[in-house]
């Protein structure tokens, strides 16, 4: 998740945007989805991960870009997925949509901080040393919390003292290094190497009988959200109704390959009995700069990887939550969760979000291990995220009948039919995924599987909970009059127009 909310953008008139290429837009949609840290959980299932990422890419990857494009360009305005789905719903619905996206960003920051945490122990010299340390518990508590309050306090400075680590962060941190582990994986193979992956038709299609076996997999899905924030481009490019999807399909593409070609890089290295959620990625490049003579530059991509974390984590300690607060400043918000410190910073916001992070990086001291921690953060964050998901394809199937007089500049290929079709597969590939997102791993010790469901199912409650009770006692005087944070009203709270007076 790279990823700056869609409630951030702000959207111009078609004569005053840069229209922007196909190619162009693909690569933003890139930047915006692509991340390694999640490669080592699809090498689990060696050549069965191409078959998840392509069925996430048919059930999911695809309908959120085509239907969020569609969404964004009828109900522009300052909003995002508040408007989207509040038009459709209520703004009850709608504010229990943005608090979702806020809410899942913060329970996620763990996980990608842990990431953080591994990166920075393979700096040292000794790589059984480093593992060791990587996966000391108390080393990845304090870690987490030292580079997640540190990002926090940049971004109390304002947007932009961020700025250039966000810029950089992505090219140091994900995209360069994307590139050498990939470079690494093909050289091993034409030079004949032996390959720890097992190689054959029958891993190509994974036993799905097995549904536990399918938990680890159904993470991919994270894998690919994002891809709506660009969705408000779809205005800026030329033709939309034709190169929008030209551009989804291009992006989409190198979007799996990505992912393809990184975990099976991982794959042909480290043996599937030895591959560790938040430590192989790490040991492949180890592995590969140890095989081919650069043992040297290990540690200086464990610094580069870290390096790309801690700018994501900036950009999304800021982003969801910014989003958040405009909404608030409507009335959604008490006044305390509104306060903005002298940069105009929403500060109670993240004091709130950091007391949330502290409180669930401290699961890592609870549970049977660091990876079992990881594992179940990571699913809390895919559920509460496909609830939002959930949310926006039943509002846009339910829009094209309800209002099918919206001006859609772009509209999902089909009609009508094309919208219940595209929005349809993914609402099912979401549904599916958050079902199977109660099912304890089993590649993986989490302790009591009562306990992994029961911890899953609080969180789900308590967390889709707070937003209606937050509703239901807001009050007339939570409503702030700030210019730059006004909503628009929606299309069914404007007055109806005067009908006019005949001769």
């Amino acid at each position: 998740m790279t990823e700056v909310t869609a409630s951030k953008q702000t959207t111009k008139s078609v004569a005053q945007t840069v229209k922007l290429s196909v190619f162009t837009l693909a690569i933003m949609n890139v930047a915006a989805v692509v991340s390694l840290r999640g490669l080592p959980a699809e090498a689990e299932y060696g050549l069965g991960s191409i078959f998840y990422y392509l069925f996430a890419a048919v059930f999911f990857l695809i309908p959120v870009s085509l239907v969020a494009a569609e969404l964004a360009s009828t109900l522009p305005q300052k909003g995002g997925i508040f408007r989207w789905v509040g038009e459709a719903f209520g703004p009850h619905i709608g504010f229990l949509a943005i608090w979702l996206l806020w809410i899942e960003s913060t329970i996620w920051f763990p996980t990608v901080l842990t990431f953080a945490a591994v990166s920075l122990a393979f700096i040292g010299p000794d790589q059984t040393w480093d593992q060791a340390l990587s996966a000391n518990k108390f080393y990845v508590l304090a870690t987490c919390l030292i580079i997640y309050w540190g990002a926090t306090l940049v971004n109390l400075r304002g947007v932009a003292a961020g700025a250039k680590l966000s810029k950089y962060g992505a090219l140091i941190g994900t995209i360069i290094p994307g590139a050498i582990i990939i470079l690494f994986g093909i050289l091993w193979v034409l030079l004949g190497n032996p390959i720890q992956m097992p190689i054959n038709k029958a891993e190509l299609i994974p036993d799905l009988t097995q549904l536990n076996n399918l938990v680890l997999a159904s993470s991919i899905f994270l894998f690919y959200a994002g891809m709506e924030m660009n969705a408000v481009h779809v205005r800026e490019i030329d033709n939309p109704s034709r190169n929008y999807p030209r551009a989804i399909f291009l992006s989409s593409a190198i979007t799996v390959a990505l992912f393809v070609l990184g975990t099976m890089a991982i794959g042909f290295i480290i043996p599937r009995s030895e591959i560790n959620l938040t430590q192989s990625l790490l040991v492949a490049y180890f592995d590969y700069f140890n095989a081919f003579g650069l043992g040297f530059l290990a540690p200086v991509m464990a610094i580069a990887l870290a390096i790309g974390v801690l700018a994501g984590v900036s950009t999304w300690i800021g982003g969801p939550s910014r989003g958040l607060l405009s909404v608030g400043h409507a009335g959604y918000l008490p006044p305390f969760m509104q306060k903005t410190n002298k940069n105009g910073i929403q500060i109670n916001i993240l004091l709130i979000q950091g007391g949330v992070v502290t409180l669930l990086v401290l699961l890592f001291v609870v549970l049977p291990s660091v990876q079992a921690a990881y594992q179940i953060l990571s699913q809390l964050t895919i559920m509460l995220y496909l609830i939002m998901y959930v949310l926006m394809f039943t509002a846009a199937i339910y829009l094209r009948f309800r209002s099918p007089n919206l001006p859609r500049p772009y509209k999902v290929p089909g009609g009508t039919i094309g919208m219940v079709v595209i929005g349809g597969i993914g609402l099912a590939g979401a549904l599916l995924a958050y079902g199977l997102s109660f099912l304890p791993p089993a590649q993986i010790a989490v302790g009591s599987p009562v306990a992994w469901v029961g911890l899953l199912a609080l969180g789900n409650i308590v967390f889709v909970a707070i937003p209606f009770i937050i509703y239901a006692l807001r009050k007339p005087s939570w409503k702030t009059a700030i210019d730059e944070d006004t909503l628009e009203p929606f299309t069914w709270q404007r007055p109806a127009e005067p009908q006019a007076k005949g001769k």
